[in-house]
């Protein structure tokens, strides 16, 4: 990734100044900065990170990678310690939402990724895009996967 490359959580900021840093070691100043950070990691792969940043009374043995592509993030809500969020991927041909409330706490001055409640679900036709344009699926991503299928 370039320096001048947006951070794939969506902040707006670039990448070396937003979660390359968390990332790579920096504490998350908050719950919503680690979740971010999940986010781009998910994004770019770095599945030690990910399972580094589960709380150890839930961490999973082991992260494996998957087929998904990651198309954005939009956070509805955040409290302290929870964040809610829909994140657009495409997985086996389909656009999805990932519609998730996550709790985290900290672990020695760390946050740290607790649980989440999800509800996954197909990004209709005429449904807002789950990468979060501000577009109907139809027009965005949708539009990008039928390219996709026709290039065949």
């Amino acid at each position: 990734m370039h320096k001048t490359e947006l951070c794939p959580c969506g902040s707006g900021k670039m990448y070396t100044d937003c979660c390359k840093p968390v990332i790579e070691g920096t504490v998350a100043a908050s719950a919503e900065a680690l979740m971010r950070s999940r986010y781009s990691a998910y994004v770019r792969g770095r599945w030690n990170y990910l399972h580094a940043s589960w709380h150890p009374d839930t961490r999973p043995s082991k992260i494996s990678p998957a087929s998904t592509v990651w198309l954005g993030l939009t956070i509805i809500q955040t409290t302290e310690d929870t964040v809610e969020f829909i994140a657009g991927f495409r997985e086996n041909g389909k656009i999805m939402a990932l519609h998730e409330t996550s709790r985290f706490a900290q672990v020695d001055g760390h946050w740290r990724y607790r649980d989440g409640t999800c509800d996954i679900s197909e990004a209709g036709r005429n449904t807002p895009c789950p990468c979060g344009s501000g577009l109907k699926t139809k027009h965005c991503c949708g539009k990008l996967l039928r390219s996709l299928k026709a290039s065949r």
